[in-house]
């Protein structure tokens, strides 16, 4: 098989697929899926967002009234689907499923690019069109979707269960540790995971590719970034049947231009849908930094904060994974109840951790940018940056970069402020260097991030305590 110069596979004729080994993978029995998010739906359709549409076919007019729905009963579900939409509170589309259904839905099945952030509704969108388009009476995989961490994996699973809930649909996971180490054939309709994980099954043929007619790709930008699992992403398309080519669904909430280039070349001819730039910001969150002595006052400052982070949820992200224990040991020890969350713990604590979380019993979460981007936990009312995300964490190219991550502060900030409601991040600034990355993300975002003083921790809990109001 030959490679081109973006690394996407021109077949041989005897059909092969690429060399490579897949990661081998650790497997134990199946969990269930995370608890589903509730009650988004509420707030989902007051958004004023607008919503841009190109088409992949340059004669059709995307004002057409073909290209949107004001009902889900208008796109023709299957009523046992329908059933599922209601069940999960959702009484009408949202402004980006009533302009990406339509072209989901529409046969033949054509490929997309959706640019949104989380809490517009885009996991609906896309895992709609994997049950619309699965044929319940085969025993065969039909559906993979894939996403850059287990949390996330499991996060979208239990939108599928649910919305799929009054349907035969079977479902699987493809994320290390949840599947029997002897497992030799997966039949289940829909299967979401993580890259290397498929890649393994796919390999291994357990998982049988040649019936798949619909790949998602949800945070694509991650998922297609050089410096991300893109060389994984694409081993697992290259595993795909080739005709008749499966739809491919790209979502994320932002696309860089470098990873739009590619996105454009790995979903060919893809209708595209994005939200207007300026919403993709960071409107309603309101951003603070505190200017810190040094690295160890950063802390001393955060258990000040405790009572606040305390009033409803809080994320605390930390560069390091030794640092988000080392945190967590020294606030358990003083009393405080935190858990931390990060790759180098298994998988059952994990999960164990994101669910206590998502369910409430964990105010306080103090992790790395394992779930910087996509966790929809609608209590979270507060983020803190301990230390600011930097280029040189995504990897080997930015190794000596120290610049800050523009994109992965947006995401992480935006675990706050879900569905329009109030959310506050704070920045820990301690040196001139941190000063400097944070000036630079207040200049590109072009939005005033506000000092809040350190000293004086009465007048501190006060000014973020009218934050939140």
């Amino acid at each position: 098989m030959e490679k081109d110069a973006d690394g996407f596979y021109t077949p041989k004729t005897d059909g092969s697929k690429p060399e490579e080994e897949a990661k081998a993978v650790e497997t134990q029995p199946a969990t269930e899926p995370a608890p589903v998010p509730t009650s988004a739906s509420t707030d989902l359709f007051s958004s004023t967002f607008e919503v841009t549409v190109t088409l992949a076919d340059q004669q059709a007019d995307p004002d057409s009234p073909l290209y949107s729905a004001k009902s889900f009963e208008e796109l023709g579900l299957n009523p046992d689907l329908l059933k599922g939409v209601y069940a999960l509170g959702f009484s009408k589309p949202s402004k980006i499923q009533e302009r990406a259904l339509p072209l989901l839905l529409s046969n033949p099945p054509q490929n997309m690019i959706g640019q949104s952030q989380s809490g517009t509704g885009k996991t609906a969108a896309f895992v709609l069109t994997m049950l619309s388009r699965v044929d319940f009476s085969k025993n065969k995989t039909q559906a993979i979707c894939l996403a850059p961490s287990r949390e996330l994996a499991r996060q979208i699973m239990s939108v599928v269960v649910a919305m799929g809930k009054f349907t035969p649909v079977q479902t699987e996971y493809a994320i290390k540790d949840n599947l029997p180490k002897d497992v030799t054939r997966i039949t289940a309709h829909i299967v979401v995971g993580t890259p290397g994980t498929m890649i393994d099954l796919l390999r291994r043929k357990v998982i049988d590719s040649s019936e798949i007619k619909v790949f998602v790709l949800d945070e694509a930008d991650n998922m297609l970034d050089q410096d991300g699992l893109s060389d994984q992403t694409l081993r697992v398309k290259n595993m795909l049947p080739r005709q008749p080519s499966p739809q491919i669904i790209l979502f994320s909430a932002t696309f860089p231009d470098h990873v739009r280039n590619f996105a454009n070349k790995f979903a060919p001819n893809a209708n595209k849908i994005e939200l207007q730039k300026e919403e993709l910001s960071v409107e309603g969150i309101r951003q603070f930094y505190m200017d810190c002595r040094d690295a160890e006052h950063k802390y001393d400052i955060l258990v000040s904060l405790y009572q606040l982070l305390t009033i409803g949820q809080s994320i605390i992200f930390c560069q390091h994974r030794h640092t988000a224990d080392r945190i967590a040991q020294r606030m358990v020890a003083e009393g405080h109840k935190v858990a931390s969350l990060h790759g180098a713990k298994d998988a059952a604590e994990r999960d164990s951790v994101i669910d206590s979380f998502r369910e409430g019993r964990e105010k306080v979460l103090i992790t790395t940018n394992v779930i910087a981007r996509g966790i929809d936990i609608l209590q979270v009312n507060m983020v803190v940056n301990y230390d600011l995300p930097l280029m040189n964490e995504r990897g080997s190219q930015h190794s000596s970069d120290s610049r800050p991550d523009i994109e992965t502060y947006i995401h992480r900030i935006g675990r706050t402020g879900r569905f329009g409601r109030k959310g506050i991040s704070v920045n820990f600034v301690h040196d001139q260097r941190t000063w400097q990355q944070m000036e630079e993300i207040e200049k590109v975002l072009g939005k005033k991030i506000i000092r809040i003083e350190t000293n004086d921790l009465d007048e501190m809990e006060e000014a973020m305590k009218k934050a939140l109001k």
